[in-house]
């Protein structure tokens, strides 16, 4: 996520970095969970981290991992007060559209929050998150993680 602006001056081009992001990652799989999401959002988060990026994770409560946790490299995680349920793709967040909202805005605002990114297609969290976050204005990503296509 290294934007670079670029303008073109005659023959010359002029190109800078376009500032640091703060980056909110979200879904319903997430560390104490194992699995290929988990993993994939955590080294995404560290590697954010390393290039001067301010990230933080929300995900779903796992048993009584509730609040705000730090990980390593400062990545601050909402571990968010809805339970998992077992659905056949996996333990997910039951679809609540409005509930989460209030506190979703809260962490935007508290966080200064200018980029959303969602992952997985399962994930009832990260489509409530985006589907807020882009309504409110914020820039939004969605990493599709399933063997699932656009045409199923």
């Amino acid at each position: 996520l290294f934007l670079v602006s670029i303008r073109a001056l005659g023959a010359q081009t002029i190109c800078r970095p376009m500032g640091k992001h703060r980056i909110m990652l979200v879904s319903d799989f997430f560390w104490p969970g194992f699995g290929g999401v988990e993993i994939h959002i955590y080294n995404l988060a560290q590697c954010l981290v390393a290039r001067g990026h301010k990230v933080i994770v929300l995900t779903r409560c796992y048993g009584d991992r509730r609040g705000v946790r730090y990980i390593t490299n400062g990545v601050k995680v909402y571990y968010v007060p809805f339970k998992g349920v077992a659905f056949p793709p996996g333990t997910t967040t039951v679809p609540n559209f409005f509930l989460l909202f209030p506190l979703l805005r809260n962490i935007l605002i508290r966080e200064r929050i200018n980029i959303v990114h969602g992952h997985q297609t399962t994930s009832n969290l990260c489509h409530e998150a985006l589907f807020h976050a882009k309504t409110m204005g914020y820039k939004t990503i969605f990493t599709d993680h399933s063997l699932f296509g656009f045409a199923d």
